[in-house]
């Protein structure tokens, strides 16, 4: 069987296609899979924040017209990038084991943190919890690949940032701490700095119905991650979360117990208001939508329509 995987062309979505790849075919030794590559929006715009150029939708909308049009099969996207309604005719076929949920602090060599005046970032949920551990430092909005962006600390004049923070999952997938020795990475507790929602997971999304498609990637499938990652979107899109919203959520499973710790901050990180809820696996969707209501009736809300006002 020939499956045609749809992916963006940077190193680290193309290391996620290729770990799908080999996943597949050492569950399915008779599934041979072929690479296409698309540029979607997000990767033409790199001037502006995602903010400003409409969310999440611009890394995967040009994969998901492919699905749609049939000239793939498969999309291998970070999970996180995707908005929590998909198109009609589309679905998650498999959620793979999660990588790592943290976020990573990435300063040059011997930089005392006390002394941060910049850091780069273009996530709303970043800076407001950056800004809330160092209040004295200006935020830098940067885009580009992992690669890039962590560049920035190693940069002179103008280009150069402080610190800079990423998804430690992307690091380590690329194995850039051995590439970069004059560089620290230190990745952040995520009970005190909360991660996106679905931050270090895959997806894989392919046409509804498709069945061939949807039996061979049970094999990739993990149903505890997915469990997570369902509390954790749910609470997303109860509380109209993207990526122009300070929201964040961190699930884990635990012998049939589902936690999640959520949160909504304003983006000068002056206020982030948390909840935390736990229940049964199989009521990942509920537990998800419980956290948001508490969380927007603790003053979420208000922080919520003040910035979009």
């Amino acid at each position: 069987m020939r499956i045609r995987i749809g992916t963006r062309g940077s190193a680290l979505a193309l290391w996620q296609a290729d770990y799908i790849r080999d996943r597949l075919h050492a569950m399915h030794p008779d599934v041979e899979c072929e690479r296409i590559i698309f540029k979607t929006r997000g990767d033409h715009i790199l001037d502006r924040p995602l903010a400003e150029i409409g969310g999440k939708g611009l890394f995967t909308k040009e994969l998901e017209v492919a699905l749609i049009d049939g000239d793939i099969d498969i999309a291998v996207h970070s999970l996180k990038d995707m908005p929590t309604a998909l198109p009609e005719g589309l679905v998650l076929g498999a959620v793979p084991v999660r990588a790592d949920v943290r976020d990573c602090l990435i300063v040059r060599h011997g930089q005392a943190l006390d002394e941060v005046r910049t850091i780069g970032t273009s996530s709303l949920r970043r800076a407001s919890l950056a800004r809330r551990r160092f209040p004295n430092a200006e935020i830098v909005s940067i885009r580009g690949n992992v690669q890039t962006r962590a560049g920035r600390v190693l940069a002179e004049g103008d280009r150069r940032v402080d610190m800079v923070v990423l998804a430690m999952a992307g690091v380590t997938r690329l194995k850039m701490p051995k590439d970069y020795d004059n560089v620290d990475f230190m990745a952040q507790n995520p009970e005190r700095w909360i991660p996106a929602a679905s931050q270090g997971a895959l997806a894989v999304e392919c046409r509804d119905g498709d069945g061939p498609i949807l039996e061979r990637l049970q094999a990739v499938h993990h149903a505890g991650t997915a469990a997570c990652v369902q509390a954790e979107r749910a609470f997303l899109r109860a509380v109209e979360g993207d990526c122009r919203v300070p929201v964040g959520g961190y699930a884990t499973v635990d012998r049939g117990t589902l936690r999640l710790k959520a949160f909504v901050g304003a983006v000068d990180g002056s206020q982030i208001v948390e909840h935390i809820a736990m229940g049964d696996v199989k009521d990942a969707e509920s537990i998800g939508k419980e956290v948001a209501e508490h969380v927007l009736e603790a003053g979420g809300r208000a922080i919520l329509a003040a910035l979009r006002s």
